[in-house]
């Protein structure tokens, strides 16, 4: 980098010399919008041209779009056929986000697209709209769906950088980009084969070496568990710290402490360590957890029911890995009868006559310390991933401000 940089004040802050602030408008060669093909005519749908709406950029980060539309649906609308690698952005909902498309893409009425001047490197404008998100969302009016005018966003202040820098800065978070998007896929493959292992390893297709001898029984939950209920009565000037269950197996979340008089008498329990717990309402949903000396001291509703091990018969890591694989979250669905959402509750003697397979206790543990050695890999990956993603974010603030130059042949 560049370090020997002169610089002047401006309407965006310090900047270098040789930089000069002035409107994106002035950047950008022409805009164009959008339409939608009405949807009561059927010959305008389900063709060959990919057609982007404002919810792929809501949802997601998009390269294609998953809806297409027909050449009648093209020309009878006010839609525009535009070529792949334009940016694209929305001016309603998901304001600031840009992406250039990976095939030729019509449009609706939300995105409009961007062709810059040739002094204006599209790569460098794309990075310049990550940096810029939040500023941009500020200048969004509405009260439930925010939407921006394009003389709002040719207003916004914008930076005369020399094209061959701009060039190199992009080349530069280009390449922060593609190591993230290599790390994303690996963390994927990585995750597929847990998911793959955890099946294996659970039902006893895969042994682990020295453990092929044993057989495994079928048990029910009753037989290899004990239900842990040690009540307490609230005292009114005492406080007290409550806990949740985050849903899809997020673990245990802690609530603010609340006073005695206010949980009056809800029914409350101590929470102990080294158990299943289970929330009855979410169980459908994935809600389970282990919990830990960390708890200790803290209470729950009686929502959130806790079962102990029997001795030598069962390893609580084995038991909430069998329930996070499709199998034992099938299970938790079954046991918990009714509607969608509140009114799907777990019933705790359904639960509780659940059968599943049970290896040897040492079995049991070895396969729980493989899956957590797994988890631990997918962990570490993810910490490498959110490093980078800071790193980039880093660069782009010193890089976009000039506060450092790089070098340019």
């Amino acid at each position: 980098m560049n370090n020997n940089t002169t610089y002047k004040d401006s309407p965006l802050g310090k900047i270098p010399s040789d930089w000069e602030v002035k409107k994106l408008g002035n950047f950008i060669h022409t805009i164009i919008g959008g339409g939608t093909p009405s949807r009561d005519q059927a010959k305008y749908w389900n063709g060959n041209i990919y057609w982007a709406t404002v919810k792929d950029f809501t949802n997601f980060n998009p390269h294609e779009t998953q809806e297409r539309i027909t050449e009648d649906g093209l020309k009878n609308s006010s839609s525009n056929l535009i070529p792949q690698g334009t940016i694209i952005t929305p001016t309603r909902m998901a304001l600031g986000k840009a992406v250039k498309f990976k095939v030729d893409v019509a449009i609706n009425q939300d995105l409009k697209a961007i062709f810059p001047k040739k002094e204006l490197d599209s790569d460098f404008l794309l990075f310049w709209f990550e940096k810029n998100k939040t500023k941009i969302e500020g200048l969004g009016n509405g009260s439930t769906v925010k939407g921006i005018t394009l003389e709002d966003l040719k207003g916004i202040p914008f930076c005369r950088i020399p094209l061959p820098e701009q060039i190199r800065i992009a080349e530069v978070l280009s390449a922060w980009d593609k190591a993230i998007s290599n790390l994303q896929a690996t963390i994927e493959q990585v995750e597929l084969r847990n998911k793959w292992l955890m099946q294996q390893l659970l039902t006893g297709k895969r042994r682990l070496k020295g453990f092929g001898d044993d057989k495994w029984k079928i048990k029910s939950l009753k037989e290899i568990l004990i239900p842990v209920r040690k009540s307490l009565i609230p005292q009114k000037d005492e406080l007290y710290q409550q806990i949740g269950i985050r849903s899809h197996t997020k673990g245990i979340f802690y609530k603010d402490k609340v006073s005695g008089a206010t949980l009056g008498d809800k029914r409350v329990f101590w929470i102990e360590p080294n158990c299943f717990i289970v929330n009855i309402v979410f169980a459908w949903e994935h809600a389970i957890a282990k919990t830990t000396v960390n708890e200790i001291g803290m209470i729950a509703s009686h929502r959130f029911p806790m079962f102990k091990p029997k001795d030598n018969l069962l390893d609580i890591d084995y038991l909430l890995y069998y329930f996070q694989s499709p199998r034992g979250k099938s299970l938790l669905g079954l046991a918990s009868p009714g509607g969608a959402g509140r009114n799907k509750t777990l019933g705790q003697s359904e639960f509780i006559n659940l059968q599943i397979p049970v290896p040897p206790l040492n079995e049991q543990t070895a396969i729980a310390q493989v899956l957590q050695a797994a988890d631990k890999e997918v962990q570490i990956l993810r910490s490498k991933l959110d490093k980078l993603k800071e790193q980039k974010k880093g660069l782009m603030q010193v890089l976009l401000t000039g506060k450092k130059r790089l070098k340019v042949d």
